[in-house]
């Protein structure tokens, strides 16, 4: 097991090669049947609208914008079908901190769309269930089990950011402390719910505090076992305010080197997913080498990185091409990384 100084020496590091050559050692311990896999799902935001107003965030609008929106029900439906159509198994649904809907509206949602549809519900970020239980007078555990009973099935990453306090004081300072992220993601665990955890890196924090990220997100799999992957991709500052500040992007070799220190720090989370939505595809193909195994979506819709400008694009055939290019067997999974189909 990976020690933090040692975590911290090797993203300082220059052995760039070395570091991948582990990273991808790790990867073959973990998952030795040469697999890489991919999931058919869509990214809906049912509403634009938060109250935390994020630094880095270009997506967000306040209440009284014009843009400011909550999808209605049918333009849901209608997503949800036209995923349906092209073999997708999942939807990721998330929105902003919405200040005028209580648990008894995600309630209605949640039922509405599992009495429509058979698809898997990856719903709420732990700021967003957070809120929804602060504005509903509830306890976290109470909104969780109500959430649950009314037909979510999983809930993903976002909002982790960097899980330094330091760090979310700088950049969402209205949003939750590292200790109530990770309160959300263990409760959900204990009642069944597994997760994700997510890392978004490269807006002004140390790499100490990204090492901080990755212990935080250790321990509690240590505790829990409930995380299913971990999920890093990088802050892209284009249109957002934290980018007047941070105006340098990663690079590729630091996002190779970060993922390559996930997938050795992180040795109890199967899976480690590589992002062509921040990196394209090409460097997403060479992080399959980097202890990456899972290339992601095919991302019928995403709306959140795109907002900033960045607007990758990929199709099942592209991503299934890349992985066999790389040397590996593409696999299509769920949203719970269960593989679905041998051809």
């Amino acid at each position: 097991m990976l020690r933090s100084e040692e975590a911290a020496d090797l993203l300082a590091g220059s052995d760039l090669i070395g570091l991948g050559m582990a990273a991808d050692e790790e990867r073959r311990r973990l998952h030795p049947e040469g697999v890489v896999t991919y999931v058919i799902d869509r990214n809906i935001n049912y509403s634009n609208v938060c109250a935390s107003g994020c630094d880095f965030c270009a997506f967000w609008r306040p209440p009284e914008h014009g843009e400011a929106y909550v999808l209605d029900r049918e333009t849901l439906y209608q997503k949800i079908r036209e995923t349906l159509a092209v073999g997708g198994t999942g939807i990721l649904m998330q929105g902003g901190l919405h200040p005028g809907l209580k648990i008894e509206w995600y309630e209605d949602l949640l039922r509405d769309l599992k009495r429509r549809f058979r698809i898997h519900l990856h719903c709420f970020s732990s700021p967003e269930i957070l809120h929804i239980a602060r504005a509903s007078g509830l306890s976290l555990r109470e909104s969780l089990q109500r959430l649950t009973d009314a037909g979510l099935d999983s809930i993903p990453g976002g909002g982790a950011e960097i899980l330094d306090d330091e760090v979310r004081q700088r950049i969402s300072r209205r949003k939750c402390s590292t200790a109530e992220w990770l309160e959300v993601h263990r409760e959900a665990h204990r009642l069944g719910l597994p997760s994700t955890a997510t890392m978004m890196f490269g807006c002004g924090e140390t790499l100490r505090q990204r090492v901080n990220h990755l212990e935080a997100v250790r321990r509690l799999q240590e505790e829990t076992g409930g995380f299913t992957a971990f999920i890093p991709w990088t802050f892209q500052h284009h249109r957002t305010a934290l980018g007047q500040v941070v105006k340098e992007e990663v690079t590729a070799v630091e996002y190779l080197k970060t993922l390559a220190v996930a997938r050795l720090y992180l040795d109890n989370i199967a899976n480690l997913q590589a992002s062509w939505v921040t990196q394209g595809l090409k460097i997403c193909q060479v992080a399959l080498r980097f202890g990456a195994n899972d290339v992601g979506s095919i991302m019928l819709e995403e709306n959140v990185v795109r907002a900033t400008g960045v607007q990758h694009r990929a199709s099942e055939e592209e991503l299934r091409r890349i992985i066999r290019d790389a040397g590996f067997v593409p696999r299509q999974r769920d949203t719970l990384y269960r593989v679905l189909y041998l051809s």
